[in-house]
């Protein structure tokens, strides 16, 4: 073994400071996709039109994710010239400080319009957090694995999110078991606060892991971008369409099927709140053990056809699964929500760390896939609520526009796919 090549340990270390860390963001950032459209709604946007408000509440979520490229770039221009942990550890601070400070904000009632604004301004704080932390966190296991391993060790961080949505959305749920007033006024804060003890136990890991054997080789023969974004912009162009091309189903189908689909199902197939959690929970604990598989499958098969399949598979399943969530029986959304977020999506979520870490030389990678990943989140996560709302509401109820919409993003998301060449290493 060379002197610079990471133990088994320290590879275990790694893998599992980048899977907390991850979690962490995760859980903070999807717990407020999931309380927008039952508390923030009336609470800091209370207008008389239910859907105006439910949409104003949904903007605020969708600000966070055009926070994300800017996260991005910034953190990305430190990470790829002084290194990946630093930034790691900053990341976590600001979106656990804005996350807990969220849980103790004063409503409209209280405060009038400064609530909304403070709201708004916490909301952008963690969109910065997230848009450094998931391109640090990913590279950090890609870039300790051995080359033959990177999809199944890149997958790992991917965990984050479905254990993050199993958290924030299972937490919701029981808090969601109080009386309504009692949830309204404080029952849903604790969710938020808790994000305090998760943060806590995230830095404490992250202190203790050492930089990349690929950043270091960097530092070492000095040959740091003195500009990375541009360098990044010259000479990957293509790259970077492609990338956020492939992303688009990604987030589309997850804010769809994660988010959004609560507020379906208990506002438009009368599903009591409570059991529409519970179901999207399920999903994401089924999530946790499929994301590394297909992540090791994309080791045997390659990154973008194994990525290309899965959004073909998400084309097909979407009417399906919004007909079944149609008939408002428990077992039978359970199945529409399990089967295609839980294990469909994971053939895309998967891969799609290594898969966009392919796509860039180390020089420029944390900026490479940091702006691919958040900036293309623009349209595909962060207003995909508010799309999904304004097609459900001009179809009156019926989901046939908004499944339509689905598969569009997962058609474009797969020739993308396919469009990728060999990764740069390989070339």
């Amino acid at each position: 073994m060379q002197a610079n090549e990471p133990t088994p340990k320290e590879l275990r270390r790694v893998v599992f400071a980048s899977v907390i860390g991850a979690t962490i963001e995760w859980y903070d950032f999807f717990l407020y996709g999931i309380v927008a459209g039952i508390v923030f709604n009336k609470l800091y946007f209370p207008v008389d039109d239910p859907v105006v408000s439910t949409l104003l509440a949904y903007t605020t979520f969708a600000i966070g994710f055009v926070a994300r490229p800017l996260g991005g770039v910034i953190f990305g221009h430190f990470g790829d010239k002084i290194g990946r942990k630093n930034m790691l550890v900053m990341t976590l601070m600001i979106m656990g400080v804005a996350t807990v400070l969220i849980g103790l904000l004063p409503t409209y009632e209280q405060v009038g319009i400064l609530a909304p604004i403070l709201l708004l301004l916490l909301r952008i704080a963690q969109g910065i957090g997230i848009g450094g932390e998931w391109g640090g966190a990913v590279l950090m296991a890609y870039e300790y694995a051995p080359a033959h391993k990177r999809g199944f060790y890149a997958s790992l961080p991917q965990i984050g999110l479905a254990i993050g949505l199993c958290l924030a959305s299972g937490v919701t749920a029981v808090a969601s078991l109080l009386p309504e007033e009692d949830f309204m006024s404080w029952g849903w804060r604790i969710a938020f606060i808790a994000s305090l003890l998760l943060v806590a136990v995230g830095l404490y890991i992250r202190l203790k892991i050492m930089e990349t054997p690929e950043f270091m080789k960097v530092k070492a023969t000095q040959t740091e971008s003195k500009l990375p974004f541009a360098d990044l912009i010259k000479g990957y162009p293509r790259n970077i369409l492609l990338g956020m091309g492939a992303r688009y189903i990604d987030g589309v189908f997850f804010n769809v099927f994660a988010v959004f689909s609560i507020v379906y199902l208990s506002k438009y197939v009368n599903m009591p709140r409570t059991t529409a959690l519970w179901l999207v929970t399920a999903a994401a604990f089924v999530m946790i053990g499929s994301i590394p598989v297909f992540g090791r499958l994309s080791d045997r098969w390659g990154r973008p056809k194994t990525y290309g399949i899965g959004a073909l598979l998400l084309a097909l399943i979407t009417f399906p699964a919004f007909w079944m969530m149609g008939t408002g029986d428990p077992l039978i959304a359970g199945l529409a929500l399990v089967v295609p977020l839980g294990i469909v999506y994971a053939i895309c979520y998967g891969p799609e760390a290594a898969l966009f870490s392919d796509l860039f030389d180390s020089r420029v990678r944390y900026t490479g896939i940091s702006f691919v990943y958040q900036f293309s989140g623009i349209f595909a996560s962060g207003i995909t609520p508010i799309i999904a709302t304004y097609l459900i509401s001009k179809n009156d109820g019926d989901p046939a526009l908004l499944a339509g919409y689905v598969v569009f993003a997962a058609l474009v998301s797969m020739v993308s796919a396919f469009a990728i060449k060999r990764p740069v290493g390989e070339r």
